[in-house]
């Protein structure tokens, strides 16, 4: 039996802000608010690799059961989420994201899903060249439906019609994927995301003391993105956090300290002033509602950190 590759980057989607006109030459999927994971499972072994190519695995023991999904080997991309009341909840996977070795007890109080959306290799044949349609229909006939393991709905245009049904449901949005598209490890797009709220991801370059009764913790995280300049401020966030979240960043970001401002652009003096810097190695993600004219986050809300994202692949999703 021929080995399955060892390593193939997840296809990326271009963030847009509305749905194409020619929607007949389209699929479409809810999107799932998780973390990506790109499944190899051969010889009753799993692997999870995140997009920064870690493997996963540990922290979410309960998928080992895809060894017993499947009679061949295969790699299957899609998201691991955990579910609250019957919908996607990011903060619940919080306390999953960052743990090894996770007890039996945490494993029930925040059992996850894999929602698989692709099939990449089968067997010994690679599908990375077939259309959409095709990966699809192969994928199907894995049957994988059921828990911890599930492979979601798409449709073929309609677009609308998902996008209204993400919004009903309370979820992120939808990806459009063309009919006929190849699966192209690494490369963002043709496929498309649609978001109903805008969420980006954000580099961690240090933090401002809280006032009040947060007078001893951090107030604020100072946040930056890269683009061509190297790192550029694009505001702080100071609200969604919960006490648990600022011990955590408290304790990761102290050994991370050091006294030079970590920016390749200038910062506000505002911000300088009263900024602890750290080394820019932690990545997390905010939901805002706009960019503002000179390119800061309008009413950034933390959401949490992003283990799966290494900083340099933090861009700005416009």
């Amino acid at each position: 039996m021929s080995e399955l590759p060892r390593h193939i980057r997840p296809m990326l989607a271009v963030l847009r802000a509305e749905l194409p006109e020619d929607d007949e030459r389209w699929a479409f999927e809810l999107k799932w608010d998780g973390v990506r994971a790109v499944a190899y499972v051969q010889d009753g072994s799993v692997a999870l690799m995140s997009r920064n190519d870690k493997d996963m695995f540990r922290s979410y023991p309960e998928l080992g059961a895809l060894a017993g999904m499947v009679d061949e080997p295969v790699i299957l991309d899609g998201e691991i989420v955990a579910l609250r009341n019957g919908g996607p909840d990011f903060g619940l996977l919080q306390t999953r994201m960052h743990v090894q070795r996770p007890t039996g007890r945490l494993v029930r109080s925040a059992p996850v899903l894999y929602y698989v959306f692709d099939l990449l290799h089968r067997g010994e044949r690679s599908l990375l060249a077939e259309p959409y349609t095709a990966r699809r229909d192969a994928l199907d006939e894995l049957n994988l439906s059921r828990d911890p393991v599930h492979t979601p709905p798409w449709w073929r245009g309609g677009g609308k019609a998902v996008l209204a049904a993400s919004v009903e449901q309370g979820l992120e949005g939808v990806v459009g994927k063309p009919l006929n598209s190849p699966y192209v490890p690494g490369r963002r797009g043709p496929w498309i995301k649609v978001k109903n709220v805008r969420h980006q991801e954000v580099v961690v370059a240090g933090w401002t003391p809280g006032e009040g009764r947060r007078a001893d913790m951090i107030g604020s995280l100072v946040l930056g993105v890269y683009d061509e300049h190297g790192l550029r401020y694009v505001g702080n966030v100071g609200t969604g956090f919960t006490e648990a979240m600022l011990r955590e960043l408290a304790d990761r970001l102290r050994p991370l300290e050091r006294q030079s401002n970590p920016f390749d652009v200038t910062v506000p003096r505002v911000v300088a002033r009263t900024a602890h810097w750290v080394e820019p190695e932690l990545v997390g993600e905010v939901a805002f509602s706009e960019w503002t004219g000179d390119g800061h986050l309008r009413h950034p809300s933390w959401r949490g950190l992003r283990p799966d994202k290494q900083p340099e692949q933090v861009t700005r999703e416009d």
